[in-house]
């Protein structure tokens, strides 16, 4: 069945910048409605400015980590929009320190915003979207999620989580006409290394050679919408050495791991 996205009101957090920006536009531009959230409200509105239609879509700023401040975020985006048909989950923070040089209450930081507010925010979000007929839960995991590296520990331990919690939902809800799908992706130009945490907590500041060599932000969009509006469930956006990385995962973990081990991968 053809996704009208013209009847389809679309809550994506992290729309700030990075993917979800990419994103936020993506689908405006198909005609959705985009509710943009993130902790930064002066940022959202720049991007709703420039999202197709920019009168149309709704500025919900809040953070995430706070259950509190995410149940209002929740009330708002009902009231203002009247339905909410699908929910991306994007809001996150990355790792740059090792298993050794990372505070535990660093480590309960990056689960807290890469699995808890997701999972949080999806609880609010699934009983009005079952009463209602049905919808999708989209959680952006990583491909750091499918294969352990060095530097990432907690937070490829975070998006393992959410993907194997993404999987459990969509068993159980399924017959209530609930699609669950998740986003792998794998180095992409944004942020997202400059932000990362590193073992005392602090942001690393620079940008990571891999990051800055990876896929665009608009180029990972365009192949997210793509599969999303195709109705795939399981879907990698990266490019070809890290689907080379998870081919050879399935084949032989131990070979890959060998591999990682004599790399240079921060």
């Amino acid at each position: 069945m053809k996704t009208n996205y013209k009847e389809l009101t679309i809550w994506i957090t992290g729309a700030s910048s990075g993917i979800g920006e990419a994103l936020t536009i993506a689908f405006a531009k198909r005609g959705a409605r985009i509710i943009l959230s993130g902790r930064d409200k002066e940022k959202l509105a720049a991007v709703k400015s420039r999202c197709k239609n920019s009168k149309k879509h709704i500025v919900i700023p809040f953070d995430i980590t706070n259950a509190e401040q995410a149940k209002e975020a929740y009330e708002a985006a009902k009231i203002q929009a009247g339905k909410i048909d699908w929910l991306i989950n994007n809001a996150g923070i990355s790792q740059r320190s090792l298993i050794m040089d990372t505070e535990e209450d660093v480590e309960r930081q990056i689960m807290e915003i890469d699995y808890f507010a997701q999972t949080r925010l999806t609880r609010l979000v699934l009983p009005d979207m079952i009463a209602q007929g049905g919808g999708k839960i989209v959680m952006i995991s990583s491909v750091a999620g499918l294969l352990g590296t060095q530097y990432r520990g907690a937070y490829g331990a975070a998006k393992a989580a959410l993907h194997m919690w993404a999987n459990s939902l969509r068993a159980e809800l399924h017959h209530q006409s609930i699609e669950v799908a998740t986003i792998f992706p794998g180095f992409i130009q944004t942020d997202i290394s400059i932000n990362a945490l590193t073992g005392d907590g602090s942001a690393q500041g620079t940008m990571d050679e891999a990051t800055n060599k990876g896929l665009t932000a608009t180029a990972f969009a365009k192949q997210a919408v793509k599969a999303l509006t195709n109705g795939k469930e399981y879907i990698i956006v990266a490019g070809s050495k890290e689907k080379l990385a998870i081919r050879i995962n399935r084949l032989s973990p131990p070979k890959l791991y060998k591999l990682i081990r004599e790399s240079q991968v921060k």
